[in-house]
Protein backbone atom coordinates (compact mmCIF):
# COMPACT_ATOMS: atom_id res chain seq x y z
CA UNK A 1 0.00 0.00 0.00
CA UNK A 2 1.29 3.43 -0.68
CA UNK A 3 1.82 6.52 1.88
CA UNK A 4 -0.20 9.05 0.48
CA UNK A 5 -1.40 11.43 2.67
CA UNK A 6 -4.56 11.45 0.48
CA UNK A 7 -6.30 8.38 0.98
CA UNK A 8 -8.89 6.50 -1.80
CA UNK A 9 -12.19 5.46 -1.48
CA UNK A 10 -12.57 3.20 -4.12
CA UNK A 11 -16.63 1.44 -5.19
CA UNK A 12 -16.68 -2.36 -5.87
CA UNK A 13 -19.06 -3.52 -8.56
CA UNK A 14 -19.05 -6.32 -11.55
CA UNK A 15 -15.57 -5.01 -13.03
CA UNK A 16 -13.50 -5.75 -9.20
CA UNK A 17 -16.17 -9.04 -8.11
CA UNK A 18 -12.94 -10.89 -7.42
CA UNK A 19 -10.71 -11.06 -4.37
CA UNK A 20 -7.48 -10.80 -6.84
CA UNK A 21 -8.64 -7.58 -8.62
CA UNK A 22 -9.11 -5.97 -5.28
CA UNK A 23 -5.94 -6.95 -3.40
CA UNK A 24 -4.55 -5.00 -6.98
CA UNK A 25 -6.01 -2.18 -6.10
CA UNK A 26 -5.12 -2.22 -2.46
CA UNK A 27 -1.29 -2.55 -3.40
CA UNK A 28 -2.19 0.68 -5.59
CA UNK A 29 -3.11 2.68 -3.30
CA UNK A 30 -6.90 1.66 -2.28
CA UNK A 31 -7.26 2.63 1.61
CA UNK A 32 -11.51 1.90 1.76
CA UNK A 33 -14.32 0.28 -0.20
CA UNK A 34 -17.57 2.03 -0.84
CA UNK A 35 -20.60 -0.60 -1.15
CA UNK A 36 -23.40 1.24 -3.02
CA UNK A 37 -26.72 -0.32 -1.46
CA UNK A 38 -28.72 1.57 -3.75
CA UNK A 39 -28.62 -1.43 -6.30
CA UNK A 40 -29.53 -4.84 -6.32
CA UNK A 41 -30.84 -7.51 -3.68
CA UNK A 42 -30.16 -8.35 0.02
CA UNK A 43 -27.90 -11.09 -0.88
CA UNK A 44 -26.13 -9.19 -3.72
CA UNK A 45 -25.22 -6.41 -1.15
CA UNK A 46 -24.33 -9.16 1.42
CA UNK A 47 -21.61 -10.37 -1.52
CA UNK A 48 -19.86 -7.40 -1.49
CA UNK A 49 -19.20 -7.06 2.20
CA UNK A 50 -18.21 -10.89 2.20
CA UNK A 51 -15.85 -10.17 -0.56
CA UNK A 52 -13.94 -7.17 0.68
CA UNK A 53 -13.92 -8.77 4.28
CA UNK A 54 -12.22 -11.67 1.90
CA UNK A 55 -8.91 -9.63 1.60
CA UNK A 56 -6.03 -8.00 3.26
CA UNK A 57 -3.08 -6.07 3.61
CA UNK A 58 -0.56 -8.51 4.59
CA UNK A 59 1.47 -5.65 6.10
CA UNK A 60 -1.89 -4.16 8.18
CA UNK A 61 -2.86 -8.17 9.18
CA UNK A 62 -6.24 -6.78 8.70
CA UNK A 63 -9.22 -6.54 6.13
CA UNK A 64 -9.93 -2.89 4.21
CA UNK A 65 -11.98 -0.66 5.92
CA UNK A 66 -15.76 -0.39 4.49
CA UNK A 67 -17.98 2.28 3.28
CA UNK A 68 -21.42 2.05 3.77
CA UNK A 69 -23.75 3.71 0.92
CA UNK A 70 -27.37 4.44 1.88
CA UNK A 71 -29.86 5.29 -0.73
CA UNK A 72 -31.42 8.02 1.18
CA UNK A 73 -34.99 9.26 -0.31
CA UNK A 74 -34.28 9.25 -4.10
CA UNK A 75 -37.13 10.68 -5.95
CA UNK A 76 -37.83 8.77 -9.21
CA UNK A 77 -39.77 8.59 -12.35
CA UNK A 78 -42.38 5.84 -11.42
CA UNK A 79 -42.75 3.13 -14.30
CA UNK A 80 -44.53 3.76 -16.98
CA UNK A 81 -45.87 1.66 -19.81
CA UNK A 82 -44.20 4.04 -22.62
CA UNK A 83 -41.63 6.37 -22.61
CA UNK A 84 -41.88 9.35 -23.82
CA UNK A 85 -40.80 13.03 -25.60
CA UNK A 86 -42.03 17.06 -23.76
CA UNK A 87 -41.39 19.42 -26.46
CA UNK A 88 -40.16 23.24 -25.16
CA UNK A 89 -43.28 25.17 -23.75
CA UNK A 90 -45.53 22.21 -23.28
CA UNK A 91 -47.40 22.17 -19.82
CA UNK A 92 -47.40 19.11 -17.62
CA UNK A 93 -48.34 18.00 -14.62
CA UNK A 94 -45.74 16.61 -12.01
CA UNK A 95 -47.67 14.15 -9.59
CA UNK A 96 -46.63 11.52 -6.64
CA UNK A 97 -50.40 10.24 -6.56
CA UNK A 98 -51.80 10.30 -10.03
CA UNK A 99 -50.95 8.56 -13.87
CA UNK A 100 -51.71 9.63 -17.53
CA UNK A 101 -51.69 11.39 -19.91
CA UNK A 102 -49.69 15.03 -19.31
CA UNK A 103 -48.30 13.87 -16.16
CA UNK A 104 -45.27 12.53 -14.91
CA UNK A 105 -45.41 9.95 -12.34
CA UNK A 106 -42.57 10.31 -9.49
CA UNK A 107 -42.36 8.26 -6.14
CA UNK A 108 -45.17 7.55 -4.78
CA UNK A 109 -46.24 9.16 -1.32
CA UNK A 110 -44.30 12.36 -1.56
CA UNK A 111 -45.80 15.34 -0.46
CA UNK A 112 -44.62 19.23 -1.66
CA UNK A 113 -44.71 21.73 1.19
CA UNK A 114 -43.77 24.85 0.06
CA UNK A 115 -41.03 26.14 -2.89
CA UNK A 116 -39.34 29.24 -4.01
CA UNK A 117 -41.00 31.61 -6.80
CA UNK A 118 -38.29 30.10 -9.52
CA UNK A 119 -38.24 26.79 -8.53
CA UNK A 120 -37.26 24.27 -10.94
CA UNK A 121 -37.89 20.02 -11.53
CA UNK A 122 -35.19 18.26 -12.95
CA UNK A 123 -35.39 15.22 -14.39
CA UNK A 124 -32.34 12.85 -15.56
CA UNK A 125 -29.58 14.63 -14.33
CA UNK A 126 -31.22 17.64 -15.68
CA UNK A 127 -31.46 16.55 -19.72
CA UNK A 128 -35.38 17.71 -19.11
CA UNK A 129 -35.54 21.13 -16.85
CA UNK A 130 -39.34 22.31 -16.08
CA UNK A 131 -40.30 25.23 -14.49
CA UNK A 132 -42.96 25.23 -11.62
CA UNK A 133 -46.26 27.51 -12.27
CA UNK A 134 -47.81 26.44 -9.60
CA UNK A 135 -48.78 23.76 -6.71
CA UNK A 136 -51.82 22.19 -7.74
CA UNK A 137 -52.10 20.34 -4.43
CA UNK A 138 -49.80 18.65 -2.08
CA UNK A 139 -48.68 15.95 -4.20
CA UNK A 140 -49.22 17.93 -8.18
CA UNK A 141 -47.00 20.61 -9.30
CA UNK A 142 -48.52 22.23 -12.88
CA UNK A 143 -45.09 22.82 -15.07
CA UNK A 144 -43.44 24.39 -18.33
CA UNK A 145 -40.99 22.40 -19.92
CA UNK A 146 -37.68 24.37 -20.10
CA UNK A 147 -35.49 22.41 -21.60
CA UNK A 148 -37.21 19.11 -23.71
CA UNK A 149 -36.47 15.97 -23.61
CA UNK A 150 -37.40 12.56 -23.36
CA UNK A 151 -38.98 10.84 -19.88
CA UNK A 152 -38.28 7.22 -19.19
CA UNK A 153 -38.86 5.20 -16.21
CA UNK A 154 -36.67 5.56 -12.91
CA UNK A 155 -35.23 8.07 -13.99
CA UNK A 156 -34.18 10.39 -10.90
CA UNK A 157 -35.96 13.95 -10.38
CA UNK A 158 -34.78 17.15 -8.35
CA UNK A 159 -36.47 19.35 -7.14
CA UNK A 160 -34.54 22.53 -7.23
CA UNK A 161 -36.21 25.56 -4.62
CA UNK A 162 -39.05 23.05 -3.44
CA UNK A 163 -39.06 21.72 0.20
CA UNK A 164 -40.36 18.04 -0.14
CA UNK A 165 -41.71 16.21 3.16
CA UNK A 166 -39.47 13.26 2.84
CA UNK A 167 -37.88 10.84 5.49
CA UNK A 168 -34.39 11.31 6.19
CA UNK A 169 -34.49 7.01 6.31
CA UNK A 170 -36.31 5.27 3.75
CA UNK A 171 -37.49 1.71 4.47
CA UNK A 172 -35.09 0.34 2.30
CA UNK A 173 -32.49 2.74 4.20
CA UNK A 174 -33.29 0.52 7.62
CA UNK A 175 -33.21 -2.72 6.18
CA UNK A 176 -30.14 -1.44 4.15
CA UNK A 177 -28.49 -0.26 7.46
CA UNK A 178 -28.81 -3.24 9.59
CA UNK A 179 -27.33 -5.76 6.64
CA UNK A 180 -24.04 -2.88 6.36
CA UNK A 181 -24.23 -2.49 10.37
CA UNK A 182 -24.14 -6.88 10.79
CA UNK A 183 -21.44 -6.97 8.07
CA UNK A 184 -19.09 -4.93 9.09
CA UNK A 185 -19.41 -1.42 7.97
CA UNK A 186 -16.85 0.72 9.06
CA UNK A 187 -18.66 4.22 7.82
CA UNK A 188 -21.81 4.71 7.14
CA UNK A 189 -22.92 7.63 4.66
CA UNK A 190 -26.23 9.59 4.05
CA UNK A 191 -27.72 10.36 1.05
CA UNK A 192 -29.41 13.53 0.31
CA UNK A 193 -28.98 15.12 3.58
CA UNK A 194 -30.81 17.89 4.38
CA UNK A 195 -30.27 19.15 7.74
CA UNK A 196 -28.38 18.72 11.10
CA UNK A 197 -30.92 16.70 12.40
CA UNK A 198 -30.71 13.77 9.87
CA UNK A 199 -27.79 13.02 12.00
CA UNK A 200 -29.41 12.26 15.11
CA UNK A 201 -31.96 10.04 13.33
CA UNK A 202 -29.11 8.00 11.78
CA UNK A 203 -26.54 7.63 14.40
CA UNK A 204 -30.17 6.38 17.16
CA UNK A 205 -30.84 3.88 14.56
CA UNK A 206 -27.18 2.62 14.56
CA UNK A 207 -26.91 2.39 18.29
CA UNK A 208 -30.71 0.57 17.87
CA UNK A 209 -28.48 -2.82 16.93
CA UNK A 210 -25.49 -1.80 18.88
CA UNK A 211 -23.03 0.06 17.39
CA UNK A 212 -21.25 3.26 17.24
CA UNK A 213 -20.33 3.41 13.51
CA UNK A 214 -19.57 7.25 12.86
CA UNK A 215 -21.96 8.79 10.14
CA UNK A 216 -20.84 10.75 6.98
CA UNK A 217 -22.86 13.83 5.36
CA UNK A 218 -23.87 13.46 1.31
CA UNK A 219 -23.48 17.19 0.59
CA UNK A 220 -25.60 17.16 -2.76
CA UNK A 221 -28.97 18.75 -1.74
CA UNK A 222 -29.38 22.63 -2.18
CA UNK A 223 -30.42 22.27 1.60
CA UNK A 224 -27.23 20.58 2.59
CA UNK A 225 -25.19 23.60 1.09
CA UNK A 226 -27.99 26.35 3.28
CA UNK A 227 -27.30 24.45 6.23
CA UNK A 228 -23.21 23.34 5.59
CA UNK A 229 -22.09 24.49 8.99
CA UNK A 230 -24.52 22.61 11.21
CA UNK A 231 -24.10 19.49 9.34
CA UNK A 232 -20.59 19.73 9.52
CA UNK A 233 -20.54 20.26 12.76
CA UNK A 234 -23.41 17.59 13.90
CA UNK A 235 -21.73 14.09 11.37
CA UNK A 236 -18.66 12.74 11.46
CA UNK A 237 -17.67 13.44 8.23
CA UNK A 238 -18.58 15.28 5.28
CA UNK A 239 -18.32 14.19 1.32
CA UNK A 240 -19.04 16.37 -1.61
CA UNK A 241 -21.41 14.27 -3.67
CA UNK A 242 -20.97 16.57 -7.26
CA UNK A 243 -23.74 14.16 -9.11
CA UNK A 244 -26.50 14.86 -7.81
CA UNK A 245 -25.45 18.66 -6.28
CA UNK A 246 -24.08 19.55 -10.24
CA UNK A 247 -28.44 18.70 -10.86
CA UNK A 248 -29.50 21.11 -7.70
CA UNK A 249 -27.61 23.74 -8.56
CA UNK A 250 -25.70 25.43 -11.32
CA UNK A 251 -22.71 23.95 -12.46
CA UNK A 252 -21.04 26.97 -11.88
CA UNK A 253 -21.41 27.15 -8.55
CA UNK A 254 -20.12 23.82 -7.86
CA UNK A 255 -16.32 24.29 -8.02
CA UNK A 256 -16.47 27.23 -5.26
CA UNK A 257 -19.51 24.67 -3.28
CA UNK A 258 -16.65 22.33 -3.04
CA UNK A 259 -13.57 24.43 -1.88
CA UNK A 260 -16.06 25.59 0.87
CA UNK A 261 -17.48 22.34 1.71
CA UNK A 262 -13.29 21.50 2.72
CA UNK A 263 -12.61 24.53 3.95
CA UNK A 264 -15.59 24.15 6.73
CA UNK A 265 -14.28 20.53 7.26
CA UNK A 266 -11.15 21.44 8.03
CA UNK A 267 -12.12 24.27 10.59
CA UNK A 268 -14.35 22.12 12.25
CA UNK A 269 -11.89 19.26 12.48
CA UNK A 270 -13.83 16.06 10.07
CA UNK A 271 -13.22 14.22 7.58
CA UNK A 272 -14.12 15.00 3.96
CA UNK A 273 -14.06 13.38 0.84
CA UNK A 274 -14.56 14.44 -2.36
CA UNK A 275 -16.36 12.29 -5.10
CA UNK A 276 -18.34 11.70 -8.44
CA UNK A 277 -16.48 11.80 -12.35
CA UNK A 278 -13.24 11.74 -10.67
CA UNK A 279 -11.86 9.93 -13.70
CA UNK A 280 -15.44 9.33 -15.56
CA UNK A 281 -13.63 8.91 -18.90
CA UNK A 282 -11.47 5.68 -17.65
CA UNK A 283 -14.88 3.90 -17.16
CA UNK A 284 -13.89 3.38 -21.22
CA UNK A 285 -10.39 4.56 -21.96
CA UNK A 286 -6.78 3.36 -19.95
CA UNK A 287 -6.00 7.25 -19.28
CA UNK A 288 -7.64 10.44 -18.37
CA UNK A 289 -8.31 13.66 -19.70
CA UNK A 290 -6.13 16.46 -18.51
CA UNK A 291 -9.09 18.24 -16.71
CA UNK A 292 -9.61 14.91 -15.05
CA UNK A 293 -6.14 15.17 -13.58
CA UNK A 294 -6.30 18.97 -12.91
CA UNK A 295 -9.34 18.31 -11.05
CA UNK A 296 -7.81 15.39 -8.55
CA UNK A 297 -4.93 17.79 -8.22
CA UNK A 298 -7.04 20.71 -7.35
CA UNK A 299 -9.13 18.58 -4.67
CA UNK A 300 -5.61 17.75 -2.57
CA UNK A 301 -4.18 21.39 -3.03
CA UNK A 302 -7.70 22.23 -1.51
CA UNK A 303 -6.97 19.79 1.27
CA UNK A 304 -9.72 16.82 1.02
CA UNK A 305 -9.20 13.94 3.88
CA UNK A 306 -10.01 11.58 1.04
CA UNK A 307 -11.13 10.51 -3.24
CA UNK A 308 -13.86 8.25 -4.16
CA UNK A 309 -13.99 6.78 -7.21
CA UNK A 310 -17.40 5.23 -8.00
CA UNK A 311 -18.24 4.40 -11.88
CA UNK A 312 -14.77 3.79 -12.77
CA UNK A 313 -13.72 0.96 -10.65
CA UNK A 314 -17.21 -0.82 -10.30
CA UNK A 315 -17.73 -0.52 -13.96
CA UNK A 316 -15.21 0.46 -15.69
CA UNK A 317 -12.75 -1.55 -17.81
CA UNK A 318 -9.48 -0.31 -15.89
CA UNK A 319 -10.13 -0.65 -12.30
CA UNK A 320 -6.84 -1.12 -11.07
CA UNK A 321 -5.64 1.07 -13.68
CA UNK A 322 -7.65 4.01 -11.74
CA UNK A 323 -6.51 3.61 -8.80
CA UNK A 324 -2.80 3.66 -10.40
CA UNK A 325 -3.35 7.49 -12.03
CA UNK A 326 -5.28 8.35 -8.41
CA UNK A 327 -2.04 7.35 -6.45
CA UNK A 328 0.28 8.88 -9.14
CA UNK A 329 -1.55 11.84 -9.12
CA UNK A 330 -1.62 12.15 -5.74
CA UNK A 331 1.99 11.89 -5.06
CA UNK A 332 3.23 14.19 -7.68
CA UNK A 333 0.66 16.88 -6.04
CA UNK A 334 1.89 16.01 -2.24
CA UNK A 335 5.41 16.39 -3.15
CA UNK A 336 4.06 20.83 -4.12
CA UNK A 337 2.23 20.80 -0.37
CA UNK A 338 3.39 23.24 2.34
CA UNK A 339 2.43 21.51 5.25
CA UNK A 340 1.44 22.89 8.70
CA UNK A 341 2.41 26.45 7.51
CA UNK A 342 -0.90 26.66 5.99
CA UNK A 343 -2.76 25.06 9.18
CA UNK A 344 -6.73 25.32 9.43
CA UNK A 345 -7.70 23.24 12.09
CA UNK A 346 -10.40 24.95 14.64
CA UNK A 347 -9.62 28.78 15.37
CA UNK A 348 -9.07 28.19 18.61
CA UNK A 349 -8.46 24.35 20.79
CA UNK A 350 -11.18 24.35 23.46
CA UNK A 351 -10.14 20.78 24.57
CA UNK A 352 -7.04 19.40 26.33
CA UNK A 353 -6.49 16.79 23.68
CA UNK A 354 -6.98 19.56 21.10
CA UNK A 355 -4.56 21.34 22.92
CA UNK A 356 -1.95 18.46 23.09
CA UNK A 357 -2.61 17.61 19.14
CA UNK A 358 -1.89 21.67 18.10
CA UNK A 359 0.88 21.34 20.29
CA UNK A 360 2.41 17.99 18.75
CA UNK A 361 2.21 19.21 15.09
CA UNK A 362 4.26 23.10 16.49
CA UNK A 363 7.06 20.39 18.08
CA UNK A 364 7.66 18.19 15.15
CA UNK A 365 7.74 21.62 12.89
CA UNK A 366 10.37 23.56 15.54
CA UNK A 367 12.51 20.60 16.54
CA UNK A 368 11.82 19.13 12.72
CA UNK A 369 10.62 15.86 13.93
CA UNK A 370 9.42 13.49 11.36
CA UNK A 371 6.94 11.18 13.42
CA UNK A 372 3.84 11.86 15.64
CA UNK A 373 2.77 9.10 17.26
CA UNK A 374 -1.06 9.06 18.82
CA UNK A 375 -1.95 5.95 21.35
CA UNK A 376 -5.54 6.12 20.39
CA UNK A 377 -8.82 4.14 21.29
CA UNK A 378 -11.40 6.54 19.49
CA UNK A 379 -9.08 7.89 17.31
CA UNK A 380 -9.83 11.26 18.13
CA UNK A 381 -6.66 12.38 19.05
CA UNK A 382 -5.35 11.19 15.49
CA UNK A 383 -8.16 13.10 13.67
CA UNK A 384 -6.94 16.58 15.61
CA UNK A 385 -3.48 15.94 14.63
CA UNK A 386 -4.37 15.60 11.12
CA UNK A 387 -7.10 18.48 10.93
CA UNK A 388 -3.46 20.69 11.82
CA UNK A 389 -1.54 19.37 8.69
CA UNK A 390 1.39 18.35 9.70
CA UNK A 391 4.58 17.70 8.02
CA UNK A 392 5.57 14.89 10.02
CA UNK A 393 3.92 11.51 9.34
CA UNK A 394 1.32 10.68 11.75
CA UNK A 395 0.94 7.24 13.33
CA UNK A 396 -2.12 6.31 15.22
CA UNK A 397 -1.47 2.99 16.99
CA UNK A 398 -4.25 1.43 18.39
CA UNK A 399 -5.37 -2.24 19.81
CA UNK A 400 -9.12 -1.40 18.14
CA UNK A 401 -9.74 -2.93 14.44
CA UNK A 402 -12.48 -1.11 13.87
CA UNK A 403 -10.96 2.03 14.90
CA UNK A 404 -7.82 1.12 12.60
CA UNK A 405 -10.13 1.11 10.03
CA UNK A 406 -12.07 4.31 11.02
CA UNK A 407 -8.69 5.81 10.61
CA UNK A 408 -8.05 4.62 6.95
CA UNK A 409 -9.83 7.49 5.48
CA UNK A 410 -8.15 10.41 7.36
CA UNK A 411 -5.83 12.49 5.73
CA UNK A 412 -2.24 12.07 6.23
CA UNK A 413 -3.01 8.72 9.16
CA UNK A 414 -0.99 5.54 9.09
CA UNK A 415 -3.32 3.54 11.42
CA UNK A 416 -1.06 0.72 13.42
CA UNK A 417 -2.42 -2.42 15.18
CA UNK A 418 -0.93 -3.02 18.28
CA UNK A 419 -1.30 -5.36 21.45
CA UNK A 420 -2.86 -4.98 24.21
CA UNK A 421 -1.08 -2.76 26.77
CA UNK A 422 -2.02 -2.30 30.61
CA UNK A 423 -0.13 1.19 31.88
CA UNK A 424 1.40 4.24 30.33
CA UNK A 425 4.30 3.17 30.78
CA UNK A 426 4.53 0.58 28.48
CA UNK A 427 3.49 2.84 25.83
CA UNK A 428 6.65 5.14 24.98
CA UNK A 429 8.70 1.55 24.23
CA UNK A 430 5.69 -0.09 22.06
CA UNK A 431 5.41 2.81 20.23
CA UNK A 432 9.36 2.90 20.03
CA UNK A 433 9.56 -0.89 18.66
CA UNK A 434 6.61 -0.64 16.11
CA UNK A 435 8.46 2.26 14.61
CA UNK A 436 11.56 0.55 14.56
CA UNK A 437 9.78 -2.43 12.83
CA UNK A 438 7.96 -0.44 10.18
CA UNK A 439 11.55 1.49 9.87
CA UNK A 440 9.98 4.78 10.26
CA UNK A 441 12.65 5.59 12.24
CA UNK A 442 16.42 5.06 13.30
CA UNK A 443 17.35 3.65 16.41
CA UNK A 444 18.60 7.14 17.59
CA UNK A 445 15.92 9.51 16.04
CA UNK A 446 13.48 11.55 18.23
CA UNK A 447 9.38 11.36 17.51
CA UNK A 448 6.50 13.25 19.71
CA UNK A 449 4.11 10.65 21.33
CA UNK A 450 0.71 11.66 22.92
CA UNK A 451 -1.94 9.56 25.22
CA UNK A 452 -4.20 9.10 27.87
CA UNK A 453 -3.98 8.26 31.33
CA UNK A 454 -5.68 5.85 32.33
CA UNK A 455 -4.90 3.79 29.51
CA UNK A 456 -7.85 2.31 27.15
CA UNK A 457 -10.21 5.27 27.96
CA UNK A 458 -11.29 6.59 25.06
CA UNK A 459 -11.28 10.53 24.94
CA UNK A 460 -8.41 11.13 28.29
CA UNK A 461 -5.64 12.17 26.12
CA UNK A 462 -3.43 13.93 27.97
CA UNK A 463 -0.16 13.18 27.69
CA UNK A 464 2.77 14.52 25.81
CA UNK A 465 6.35 13.15 25.13
CA UNK A 466 9.58 13.40 23.23
CA UNK A 467 11.29 10.61 23.06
Amino acid sequence: MTKNRTKIIATVGPSCSDANVLSSMIESGVNCFRVNLSHGTQNEKKSYFDLIKSVSDASNKTRPAILADLAGPKVRIRNIDKSFKLSEGQIVTVSSAEKGVGIIPISKGLVFKNHDPDAKIMVNDGKVCLEIIELLNESSFKCKTIVPGKIKSKKGVNFLGVTLNVPSLTSQDENDLAIALENGADWVALSFTRTAIDFSLVKSKIKEHGYNTPVMAKIEKWEAVKNLDSIVQAFDGVMVARGDLGVELPLEQVPVIQKNIIKKAKLYGKPVVIATQMLDSMIENPVPTRAEVSDIANSILDGADALMVTGETAMGKFPAGVIEVLSDVINETEKTLKYYSRTIGKDTVDSIAGGISHAACTIAKDLDLNSIVTMTQSGGTARMVSSFRPAASVYAMTTLKTTFRELSIIWGIIPVLINEYSSADEMPEIAKQKLLEMKAINSEEKFIITGGVPVNVPGTTNYISIL
